[in-house]
């Protein structure tokens, strides 16, 4: 099974594709989150977005800037106001 990770700024969609794990940072502390993690939402601050696409495998850093995090049926959505590429 896998997670489905998008990553949207207000602009565009940078990312929708399935992973193993995502790690987020969120304001209150980095949380990880896999397939069938219980709903949940965020604010996030200034960081890196760690995507891991298979378990035990180097994670790919994604830097965002401010935005938002919600854990759903569908899986993670990170809305962030911006995304260095």
């Amino acid at each position: 099974m896998a997670l489905h990770f998008e990553l949207v700024t207000p602009a565009q969609l940078v990312r929708s594709e399935e992973v193993h794990m995502v790690v987020v940072p969120g304001t209150e502390g980095e949380f990880g989150v896999l397939e069938g993690h219980a709903p949940f939402m965020s604010t996030i601050r200034d960081g890196a977005v760690q995507v891991y696409k298979t378990a035990g495998g180097a994670p790919e850093e994604i830097q965002v800037r401010g935005g938002f995090a919600e854990v759903g049926a569908n899986g993670l959505t990170v809305l962030a106001e911006h995304v260095d590429a």
